[in-house]
């Protein structure tokens, strides 16, 4: 049987490059298993031929912009704890596999693709998960809360269970794809690696070492590989909402021509219809920093996507500040470089991605406010409109029956 031994690191700390270059030394490993997929261990070389990282295109017909915003941002704030503290993030990692190359020395990838973690992330938080999340990322990145973090006590296993218990209750579902899900895929991979004679040596982040060493301990409780990276089905609740949506508005608009109560109504309905979902889809644009003539096209669409459940105001919007900006695939390698979110924002693929992002918040709360306000708008009685509307109707099938 081989032997296995796991360094934890904090990923943007000295300290946690140290620990990797001595334990190489002490330890000779046969293999140093680091927690990195192909498309990580592909930035981290600068391997920017490498075709695993989506192209400019794919980005912008993928429909997960959402998405990908989320992950850009995360990676900036984990640059901007490492630039704090002077270390590049991913900083231990590189050293483990310069000193592999160096010294020839297997290298093994043995993290769950960055694309299916983030897939099951987003998938898996709740709409409430969700709205903390980013709300999070905002303080995080405006530097709101302004709290120093100790960097090397990251490492200590106290703290990190501490922080993770913390994320546990802030997020749970977050936690098992981001934590737990991968604790397993790693544990998974480096069963195999340890067998034989070799000598395994694993630099993986600290918040992982626990969860991974109970499984190498007790395998037999490591659940099977394929529901670790098989794609979550969850009733579609988007769709359930715009058609709900569509079905709602419908029911307005029929209830308000058979009240009685006046084409000028009618007409009133569909212009605040227009007015509310264009206005703040508009808004929203402008609010990441996008083009008029995109902030425009979101106007202009938005009323009618808002009705649609299989179109978004942000993708039209999204498209209008692409012909504008025309991003190119070296923006892919300026937003991991970016010292700010300032700079980050100025980057035409982030432009776009944001704008496509805001546009489409901006249309659903025009959607949902518009259901809020529009009877007092109007200035009519929801319930006699609704009353005397579908009485109306009973009375008109009636008559034609």
């Amino acid at each position: 049987m081989g032997e296995l031994q796991i360094v934890g690191t904090a990923h943007v700390s000295q300290k946690s490059i140290d620990d990797v270059t001595a334990a190489i030394a002490e330890f000779q490993p046969d293999i140093i298993a680091v927690e990195l997929d192909a498309p990580r261990y592909a930035a981290l070389k600068q391997q920017e031929e490498s075709r695993e990282g989506p192209g400019v295109s794919e980005i912008l017909t993928s429909g997960n912009m959402t998405q990908l915003l989320i992950q850009w941002v995360l990676a900036y704030v984990q640059r901007k704890i490492g630039m704090n503290v002077g270390i590049e993030p991913g900083a231990e990692m590189k050293e483990a596999i310069r000193i592999a190359e160096a010294e020839g020395i297997r290298i093994a990838l043995i993290d769950r693709d960055i694309r299916i973690t983030l897939s099951r992330f987003w998938t898996m938080m709740t709409l409430r998960e969700k709205c903390r999340m980013l709300y999070a990322l905002a303080v995080s990145v405006t530097g709101v809360s302004g709290e120093e973090i100790d960097i090397d006590s990251l490492t200590e296993q106290d703290v990190v269970t501490l922080a993770l218990e913390e994320f546990r209750k802030f997020a749970p579902n977050a936690a098992k794809a981001l934590i737990d899900e991968r604790d397993a895929y790693l544990a998974h991979n480096l069963i195999p690696l340890s067998r034989g004679d070799n000598r395994v040596l694993a630099v993986l982040g600290a918040g992982h070492v626990r969860g991974v060493s109970a499984y190498l301990e007790e395998p037999e409780t490591l659940p099977p590989i394929h529901r670790l990276t098989e794609q979550v089905k969850k009733p579609p609740w988007g769709k359930i909402i715009g058609f709900g949506v569509l079905a709602l508005f419908l029911t307005l608009i029929i209830a308000i021509l058979f009240s009685g109560v006046g084409y000028d109504v009618l007409f009133a309905a569909f212009l605040w219809w227009i007015a509310i979902n264009g206005t703040l889809a508009a808004l929203a644009t402008l609010l990441a920093r996008g083009h008029p003539i995109s902030a425009g096209v979101a106007f202009s669409c938005a009323w009618l996507t808002s009705l649609n459940p299989m179109l978004a105001a942000g993708w039209f919007a999204a498209i209008a500040e692409a012909k504008i900006r025309k991003p190119a695939i070296a923006d892919m390698k300026a937003i991991s470089r970016a010292d700010s979110f300032s700079e980050m924002s100025r980057i035409p693929l982030f432009r776009v991605v944001l704008v496509a992002a805001l546009a489409n918040i901006g249309s659903t709360l025009g959607t949902f406010l518009y259901f809020i306000f529009i009877f007092p708008l109007l200035g009519i009685d929801p319930t006699v409109l609704i009353t005397d509307g579908f009485s109306n109707i009973v009375n008109t099938l009636s008559g034609i029956v």
